[in-house]
């Protein structure tokens, strides 16, 4: 079982410094950034979503503790968003270390999720996945997770 434990301050600055390169490189890979200014761009992206850190205001950030380990496993980040049709969660950010993949932690966090997302009288929970992410894919319609929105492309040579 897992927990959601609210992040530090020097747990989001550890988060902070790897997600931006990862958040860039996931942009660069999915072809929607230049390798030149995609450090730039999630810097921004960061910057606007989080300009306050662990304190801003409709933001949830939390490691996940694995209770029966007493350990960090990983990190959530959900934000509560007003949008037509009413209020939503939207799943900003799931990770998993490396060491604890593959142990039900990732389905676990993301359980733990929905009863926080309750909690705070939201009937539902968006996220967005980039398509070569085909693991994530997978876990989230195992959850009940359904595709709203499709995007496709093809690359042609020139």
């Amino acid at each position: 079982m897992v927990r959601l434990v609210p992040m530090s301050q020097t747990e989001f600055e550890g988060y902070l410094a790897f997600a931006v390169q990862d958040y860039a490189q996931e942009h660069v890979r999915a072809g929607n950034w230049s390798a030149d200014q995609a450090r730039q761009l999630s810097e921004q992206s960061f910057r606007s979503l989080l300009p306050d850190g662990v304190a801003t205001e409709n933001q949830h950030l939390f490691t996940i503790e694995a209770q029966t380990l007493g350990a960090k496993v990983g990190m959530l980040w959900f934000a509560v968003e007003e949008r037509e049709g009413g209020p939503r969660a939207f799943l900003y950010d799931i990770r998993i270390d490396e060491a604890y993949r593959r142990r039900g932690y990732g389905t676990e966090a993301l359980q733990a999720l929905e009863a926080k997302v309750r909690e705070l009288d939201l009937t539902r929970i968006m996220l967005h996945v980039f398509g070569h992410n085909a693991s994530a894919r997978a876990i989230y319609a195992k959850l009940g997770y359904e595709v709203v929105d499709l995007i496709l492309s093809k690359k042609l040579e020139p």
